[in-house]
């Protein structure tokens, strides 16, 4: 590494053609696109465990020659997402899933099948027809993960590298300012691709793992970009409940419902009867609502789903039935305890359907991103195919853009302090007043606890993800009170109706240290 002088500090240097911040689905498809296209390529990761990895359900693609359709996939994913959605942008993405999957294929991906050369499709909520395909029963993310890894081996992948801040000149992105074991230095490059992941730990418990901070959100906003349905954030209806408190929670997979599992409250009774047609296989918004509403009106603890009539639990969903049996829970013989939990953000970094932001050099994919395919409310399993189809045409755009860029060369940045809320507080300001259901005045309450940060430089990861976290809870809860209507996975108690006239998206950006929001959504 070679030395950077800044003013009274000395950084190290590198250069790349391309930079990748995550090593989840996005950004390793991401990182192979842009490495054939002949791209220098550099992967920061700050920590092993990905999001992709923790994926059950599995990837929603119509196969050639069944009952399916492409049409009737983007009517699923239209008709969940609440209006929000860009039709344009879901058929564009879901048209070219079979193709994305088949290339992780080739690469050594394997999924379940029902007869030799025949891949076995479940069905999850949403979801018309049978369309999800998965591996090892309800392992489907560790094994893109593992296949993604393997195919990975030659790319130069950067462990314990924590991306501080994007670098750009007034037209365009110039590098990434990043924290390592030598401390702090630039990679100087033209093209830059979010793939950070979520903001599931904005919440005491979720289904994330550890490094879901919003990272990538904060990330854009620092550098002026603008980040698009970030009210949105998904509460899966099945987190485990186990009794312990708050972290990563294990999930339970939505497939356990397609294949006829049932929800119910500690009398038997159905908790979503009558709520939707679809009933327990409605859309999560619809599921996880009506068993808060249970909760509240209760004061239960959990609900219960009750898998007993499947057969070969154990066989089918190894994943969830190694996690029940560590919290003494055997589905065979008894329902497995279960509450919503903050799961996945429908909107992130305001993206066209490559993954080209508004400023650039920065691309982003994944669930970092919005591209308009989730709009109100992600279809579930629509997420690992954005990540393998956007992020292999995000990969490819940003090699493109560094050849047409050229060499650049970064300037660090004269002030790296950066708000901070404390995350324990955050933590549990965001579960209390941000989650199922809003109103607002706990929305007024927590934004007058996220203003009153203190600025700090982050002098390491945990530093950095705190400043992280509170810049986008900011953003989460600006967009939050701007939505004054109940829509997707967004409920506000205080407007409990859809508004007609709010059917578009909301943008926020940061401008001179504070967040606005800006309707309708900006268009890359």
């Amino acid at each position: 590494m070679k030395p950077f002088a800044c003013g009274t500090s000395t950084l190290w240097q590198q250069r790349a053609d391309v930079v990748v911040i995550g090593t989840g689905v996005a950004g390793l498809v991401a990182a192979l696109a842009a490495q054939r296209r002949g791209g220098r390529v550099v992967v920061l990761s700050k920590a092993r465990e990905t999001a992709t990895f923790y994926a059950q359900g599995g990837i929603a693609v119509v196969l050639p020659d069944n009952d399916d359709s492409i049409e009737a996939h983007v009517a699923d994913t239209l008709a969940a997402g609440g209006g929000i959605c860009d039709a344009t942008a879901v058929r564009s993405i879901v048209a070219d899933g079979y193709a994305a999957v088949a290339e992780l294929v080739a690469g050594g991906a394997r999924f379940d099948e029902s007869a030799p050369g025949q891949w076995a499709l479940t069905r999850e909520g949403g979801h018309t027809r049978r369309r999800i395909i998965h591996s090892g029963g309800d392992a489907t993310g560790a094994e893109v993960q593992r296949a993604l890894d393997f195919a990975a081996a030659n790319l130069d992948v950067r462990r314990n590298h924590v991306a501080l801040q994007i670098l750009r000149d007034d037209t365009a992105v110039t590098g990434v300012l990043v924290r390592n074991e030598d401390g702090v230095g630039i990679v100087h490059a033209p093209s830059v691709i979010l793939a950070t992941g979520g903001l599931g730990h904005l919440y005491s418990a979720t289904t994330n793992p550890d490094g879901s901070t919003g990272d990538g959100i904060a990330l854009a906003l620092w550098a002026g970009v603008p980040v698009g349905d970030i009210e949105f954030i998904q509460f899966h209806p099945t987190m485990l409940y186990d009794g312990n408190g708050g972290g990563r929670r294990p999930l339970i997979t939505e497939a356990i419902r397609g294949e006829g599992a049932v929800l119910l409250d500690a009398q038997g009774n159905s908790v979503t009867e009558g709520v939707h047609p679809m009933g327990d296989l409605a859309p999560r918004d619809v599921v996880a609502a009506a068993i808060n509403a249970h909760l509240t009106e209760s004061g239960a603890l959990c609900v219960y789903l009750d898998a007993r009539a499947i057969p070969e639990f154990g066989r089918r969903f190894p994943t969830v039935a190694a996690a029940c049996a560590a919290a003494g829970i055997d589905p065979t013989v008894e329902p497995i305890p279960v509450v919503p939990g903050a799961h996945y953000s429908c909107g992130g970094v305001a993206t066209d359907v490559c993954g080209r932001t508004e400023l650039a050099g920065l691309f982003a994919a994944g669930e970092v991103a919005r591209t308009g395919m989730h709009g109100a409310n992600r279809l579930a399993s629509n997420s690992l195919l954005e990540g393998l189809v956007v992020g292999g045409r995000a990969g490819r755009a940003a090699a493109d853009h560094a050849v047409a860029a050229g060499s650049v060369r970064a300037q660090a940045p004269a002030d790296g302090r950066r708000d901070v809320i404390d995350r324990a507080v955050l933590q549990q300001a965001m579960s209390e007043c941000a989650s199922v259901v809003r109103d607002a005045a706990g929305l007024d309450r927590l934004r007058d606890i996220l203003t009153s940060g203190r600025a700090v430089e982050p002098r390491n990861r945990r530093g950095f993800e705190d400043a992280a976290l509170t810049a986008t809870a900011r953003a989460v809860v600006a967009a939050a009170q701007a939505r004054t209507e109940s829509r997707g996975c967004h409920h506000r108690a205080d407007h409990p109706e859809t508004d007609p006239a709010q059917e578009h998206s909301l943008t926020v950006r940061n401008t001179d240290g504070r967040v606005a929001v800006e309707t309708p959504t900006a268009v890359c």
